[in-house]
């Protein structure tokens, strides 16, 4: 059952260069559960509600779907265009993302917590845009499921992670309202949650 699909990676290259950045996406997204958890010695509170365990699950379930719906389907000159334009969406993505993290330093944590000392981040990325770093993973997300150049794959893809990210940041709203009071309903009011201009 893994030969055949193998088969359909080799002889598909433009996909093929799908399937290895969705796998260096993991690589990177992994490193950061391990580097990037919160440490319990400084955390004052935490609530993550499931977000992480519910957006991993979706992100590999997701990404199984689209792929597979990807591979089979006939690949095109017209789909390699596509995927082509997927792939700058990964790197717009990730290139939001990490400045985000680096940006946000020691207070970016992949668990929902917030540490001792820790202010609100308002500006960098963070003037107009609550969640970059969530935005980043959405382009990510999307540019992968473009680089698999189907519209099923994008549907299966887009609408699910779209749906998951706003729960998991409804959870980090709640406790930075709670943490920051005033301060992030002021903040709220003058930002963006994650698409700039639209949401």
């Amino acid at each position: 059952m893994l030969l055949p699909l193998i088969n359909k990676v080799i002889t598909m290259p433009t996909l093929s260069i799908t399937v290895l950045a969705s796998i260096l996406f993991f690589i990177s997204e992994m490193a950061l559960v391990i580097m990037k958890h919160s440490s319990k010695k400084t955390v004052i509170s935490r609530k993550d509600r499931g977000s992480m365990i519910l957006l991993w699950v979706m992100i590999c379930l997701c990404l199984t779907v689209g792929f597979n719906i990807a591979f089979r389907r006939s690949w095109t000159p017209l789909k390699q265009i596509i995927a082509l334009a997927g792939y700058l969406v990964i790197i717009v993505g990730t290139v939001i993302r990490w400045i985000a993290i680096i940006q946000l330093n020691k207070a970016f944590t992949v668990d929902v917590a917030i540490s001792e000392g820790q202010e609100l981040k308002t500006d960098g990325l963070y003037r107009k845009m609550r969640h970059p770093s969530y935005l980043g993973l959405f382009l990510i997300l999307g540019g992968l499921s473009i680089g698999m150049a189907n519209i099923w794959s994008v549907l299966a893809i887009v609408i699910p992670m779209f749906f998951t990210i706003n729960y998991r940041i409804t959870v980090e709203e709640k406790l930075l309202s709670r943490e920051f009071g005033e301060a992030y309903a002021a903040y709220k009011s003058q930002s963006w949650k994650l698409l700039p201009g639209i949401y």
